[in-house]
């Protein structure tokens, strides 16, 4: 794919990654080493590089303001890589990557609910006798009923 090819498509689906990715290991006959095993190792080696960017530049602000153009291309690449492997990963163990992180977003939003105005401004309301576990299993209850 050119470069002209990459920059007119504004929004890249999981499946078209993954569809790609199997297209490309196929051609090179990489597939008998695309084991579960080895395609996690080698994300976590990604990772790695990745975390190497950030290593020694203590915190860093949103839109990485004072960063060269070229550190944001090789950040790119890194964060590239990891994703690359990830949707790899899960299609080689059969996981709908998109489906199973649309399942863990409503999962967190029962897990971690969005304060309420009220509460927002009166964190220290009593919550009625029920413990915070039971007050989440009685609202996990309602939304998946």
């Amino acid at each position: 794919m050119t470069r002209e090819a990459v920059a007119e498509i504004s929004s890249v689906s999981l499946d078209l990654l993954k569809t790609k990715m199997a297209e490309f290991a196929k051609e090179r006959n990489w597939d008998r080493f695309h084991s579960p095993r080895n395609l996690l190792l080698a994300m976590v080696g990604e990772v790695g590089e990745l975390s190497e960017i950030f290593q020694w530049k203590g915190e860093v602000p949103k839109g990485l303001p004072g960063w060269e153009e070229e550190e944001k291309v090789h950040l790119g690449e890194e964060l590239s890589d990891v994703l690359l492997y990830l949707v790899r990963l899960s299609h080689i163990c059969g996981i709908d990557l998109g489906k199973a992180a649309l399942r863990k977003l409503q999962l967190n939003a029962i897990k971690y609910p969005a304060p309420s105005a009220a509460a927002a401004n009166n964190y220290s309301n009593t919550n009625n006798g029920a413990t915070n576990t039971e007050k989440l299993e009685q609202k996990a209850t309602s939304i998946l009923n």
